[in-house]
């Protein structure tokens, strides 16, 4: 070209983009991340004080209607079957080293209206071999009936079957971690909430 714009020589101006879109482009991008890291934060204080995760946890259930119902335990006595501590005959069976305890657990159990059967020591396969307080022994058709009864007595006992004919006859051997049989007061609570079991809610939608 010539005049005023000829150009001459071998250097050739570089054609630059404009700062001024550099710097709008940045600008758009750092406003976008900004505005993302507000809205996540909000959320996350949204969550916070309405509970957001327990109430997701929930799940479906949070809006489901309680209803109440029998509680089940273990075992489950048949409330209908449960006999009178009179109708039950008690071994008393001492399984320790130390002695006199089955004839003084067998009279404080026959003031509380037990019938007892045999006092003695017990045999040599529970000789020295119960831990803590003790082992409540009867027939499989017992254990949903004297046997809860009797553990009113004595908690923390352990509860076992065998295959002897008599439901209303148990045995009670006494184990190395034995102080002493249930209070009274505690034992008859026990013995009316067995009769009666309190209902616990349970929900359903």
């Amino acid at each position: 070209m010539g005049g005023e714009y000829r150009i001459t020589g071998d250097k050739y101006p570089r054609m630059r983009r404009p700062r001024g879109r550099r710097r709008l482009a940045f600008l758009v991008v750092a406003s976008v991340t900004a505005l993302g890291l507000i809205g996540w934060g909000t959320l996350q204080l949204i969550d916070v004080f309405t509970g957001g995760d327990k109430a997701r946890a929930a799940g479906p259930k949070a809006d489901c209607a309680s209803k109440v119902s029998a509680s089940a335990s273990a075992p489950a006595p048949d409330t209908k079957a449960l006999p009178k501590p009179g109708q039950i005959t008690v071994n008393v069976l001492n399984a320790t080293p130390r002695s006199g305890l089955a004839k003084k657990t067998a009279d404080e159990l026959a003031k509380r209206g037990f019938k007892i059967g045999e006092v003695g020591n017990a045999t040599a396969a529970y000789d020295k071999r119960v831990a803590g307080a003790g082992m409540l022994l009867g027939a499989k058709e017992a254990y949903a009936t004297a046997l809860p009864v009797l553990n009113t007595q004595l908690s923390g006992a352990q509860l076992k079957t065998d295959g002897r004919k008599k439901p209303a006859e148990v045995d009670l051997i006494i184990g190395n971690g034995f102080k002493s049989l249930t209070q009274k007061k505690d034992a008859d609570k026990a013995l009316a909430l067995l009769a009666k079991p309190q209902p616990t809610p349970t929900f359903s939608c």
